[in-house]
């Protein structure tokens, strides 16, 4: 019998901001992470939650985390990605934004080819297959859930757990490997980035822009607490609208379509937003967010699967460096930009759209800003791609060898 502490709210925020910390001084103490473009806030979260693991096998005390806190402040981050999308650069970067749709088209197909390979190799019903392949890699933990339910009513036993643990070995994986695999197609073909020094001047810009519209930091930090707030409740209550006429999306996903709607019309207006605030703030919250994940993982449910668990990782990190090495950077453009993208492209395959994000903020940190990277990639995680898992899935599943699978 375990002693059960749960923390919330106030207490949940505290650790993660100090678990935060601590990733950072791991970075800053250890070359290996921060040359190697680890983000903070995974290898503060895996501390953490192999501290707890520790407390639960050794103290017998179990640490859970209530989690509405972290759901909030993804809503809050993608309103910072919706703030910063202007309608010009979208135009812009439908090209590129195809290709990397068709790609992670294509990485959905193969993880799920992979998956159900592996499970045939076990002798195990292949259905099982999905959920080592993009149910749960490409899908994460919602995905898995919804899928698991259901496949579990069909008579695939612990299919839900098997997603969840699944899930979680990605979305740690795709926190380490997106920064691995960037840092060395940027050193590999001597990357240079053409935005550092544009980028210099048009933050010089906008600074003495924010300088005239605001005479105190107070303003400009509360102008956007507004906008953030603005877009969660507008989101929330476009989210409520779409599902009464049956029209069902992600509730983040509805936060960034108000919060590109605010931003291109404050520009109409000529009344642009606090750029650099929003994406402090956005960045702040996709740390906070990313590291109460990771932190809240309980690594001793994995223990029972990890040996067949760490087969289908190991295949699917094989699959997806290929997959990002040789179609993805090339066919993005095989510059710096690619590079940034390739990275975020491994975090949507492997983990989740904040992963991504993470990823790229990572190797942007290090290496500059790549405008492009963080277009794309919101958009095509935020949406495509889970529409697409779920059109891939449907097929896969309706295949005659899986239904049999489900039946025997």
């Amino acid at each position: 019998m375990h002693t059960i502490y749960t923390l919330e709210n106030a207490s949940l925020l505290l650790i993660a901001l100090i678990v935060l910390w601590l990733g950072r001084e791991l970075n800053d103490r250890i070359g290996w992470l921060e040359s190697h473009n680890i983000p903070m806030a995974v290898s503060g979260g895996l501390l953490c939650s192999s501290f707890t693991a520790l407390l639960y096998f050794g103290c017998g005390i179990q640490i859970n985390f209530n989690m509405e806190l972290r759901d909030v402040l993804l809503l809050g981050f993608f309103s910072s990605v919706g703030l910063a999308a202007k309608f010009k650069n979208l135009i812009a970067g439908g090209k590129t934004l195809m290709i990397l749709l068709l790609c992670a088209i294509g990485l959905l197909i193969v993880q799920d080819i992979v998956g159900i390979s592996i499970a045939m190799l076990f002798d195990v019903k292949p259905a099982y297959g999905l959920f080592a392949g993009s149910i749960s890699f490409a899908g994460g933990h919602g995905t898995a859930i919804a899928w698991g339910s259901y496949m579990q009513e069909q008579g695939l036993k612990d299919a839900e757990n098997l997603g969840m643990a699944a899930a979680t070995l990605g979305l740690i994986t795709g926190g380490i490997l997106g920064g691995l695999v960037s840092g060395h197609l940027i050193k590999k073909h001597a990357l240079a980035n053409p935005h550092s020094q544009h980028w210099r001047y048009k933050i010089a810009e906008e600074s003495e822009e924010e300088m005239k519209q605001t005479s105190t930091p107070l303003e400009a930090t509360l102008a956007t607490l507004f906008c953030l707030t603005l877009c969660v409740v507008l989101g929330h209550d476009l989210n409520l609208l779409l599902v009464h006429y049956g029209i069902q999306l992600p509730e983040f996903l509805t936060a960034l379509i108000v919060g590109i709607t605010v931003t291109n019309v404050t520009d109409l207006i000529t009344r642009p937003l606090h750029n650099r605030a929003i994406n402090h703030a956005g960045e702040l919250c996709l740390h906070l967010f990313l590291v109460m994940s990771l932190m809240s993982i309980q690594l001793w449910t994995l223990a029972h699967t990890l040996g067949p668990l760490l087969i289908v990782l190991a295949a699917q990190m094989i699959v997806i460096t290929l997959i990002v090495t040789y179609i993805v950077f090339h066919f993005t453009g095989r510059d710096y930009d690619a590079a940034v993208i390739c990275g975020g492209f491994i975090g949507l395959g492997m983990g989740a759209t904040p992963v991504a994000m993470a990823n790229m903020q990572a190797i942007t940190g290090r290496y500059g800003p790549s405008p492009k990277a963080f277009m794309v990639v919101p958009l095509v995680g935020a949406f495509f791609i889970d529409l697409s898992n779920a059109v891939v899935i449907k097929l896969f599943a309706a295949l005659p060898f899986l239904q049999q699978g489900l039946v025997q």
